[in-house]
């Protein structure tokens, strides 16, 4: 579990540290800023160095995951996840990509993703960072079938999905991570209305975000509780304040 003083800190609750070309003097300024983030992996071969790098960190914690948009060319790596599974309460990134580039690969990603679901059921006290692009109704279909939802907290990031879908999410006990692009365009209103306030964490999704025309990175996030502060309608510091206190609640939840 993460652990710090109790004073308001950042959360980038999505981050791809290891595919910055300065990986560990990145995996320092969060530390050096405090920034609670959960780095996230694309194949589970990735999971050895990302676990060690974290391991001395009080800040950063790392997902096990395996990418939906690279099950086509590493779905057999679902076996070595499985065998992993148990180092770590954090998986991510997974889930379903429903995009036409990604169309041939989409029985693959369901089998995966229903594997990675019935194994954080067996194992419970899992979080799971989830992507779900054009695939938000077979997403929530399927934690509804196979996540044990009474030990395992999704997380739905950069959600792209209706307000409906939203709702639903919601429902089920599914919480979102927002980025700044997720507060651009004529959807954010009405999808922000429907993710309820103690749902909300922060996120960068860097490096495949840009913040100031480089590479978002996690002390970046500041400027997404900015934006999503003036969204809702509410102080900068109280929406920090509050991503925070759910963050905490969240991982209060881990065993």
């Amino acid at each position: 579990m993460f652990r710090g003083r109790n004073l308001t800190r950042l959360v980038d609750f999505h981050c791809h540290l290891d595919l910055y070309p300065d990986f560990e003097a990145l995996v320092t300024e969060c530390e050096r800023l405090s920034i609670y983030t959960l780095a996230v992996t694309t194949t589970p071969r990735a999971w050895t160095k990302n676990k060690s790098v974290a391991s001395k960190t009080k800040y950063i914690r790392v997902g096990l995951g395996l990418h939906p948009q690279l099950v086509g060319t590493h779905g057999n790596e679902i076996d070595l996840w499985e065998k992993l599974l148990h180092e770590t309460a954090y998986v991510g990134e997974v889930g379903i990509d429903a995009s036409p580039q990604y169309a041939k690969s989409l029985p693959e990603q369901k089998h995966v993703f229903e594997r990675v679901l019935k194994a954080c059921s067996y194992e419970g006290g899992k979080v799971l960072s989830i992507h779900a692009v054009r695939s938000a109704s077979l997403v929530l279909d399927m934690l509804e079938e196979h996540l044990d939802l009474s030990t395992n907290t999704p997380v739905l990031h950069w959600f792209s999905g209706s307000p409906s879908e939203a709702r639903r999410a919601a429902k089920l006990g599914c919480m979102f991570s927002i980025n700044d692009r997720m507060l651009t365009g004529s959807k954010a209103e009405q999808l922000l209305k429907a993710i309820p306030e103690e749902a909300m964490l922060t996120e960068t999704d860097g490096p495949f975000t840009e913040t100031g025309g480089k590479a978002s990175r996690p002390k970046d996030v500041g400027i997404c509780v900015k934006h999503l502060a003036a969204q809702i309608g509410r102080d900068p510091t109280a929406v920090q304040s509050l991503v925070f206190e759910n963050l905490k609640r969240l991982l209060g939840q881990i065993r």
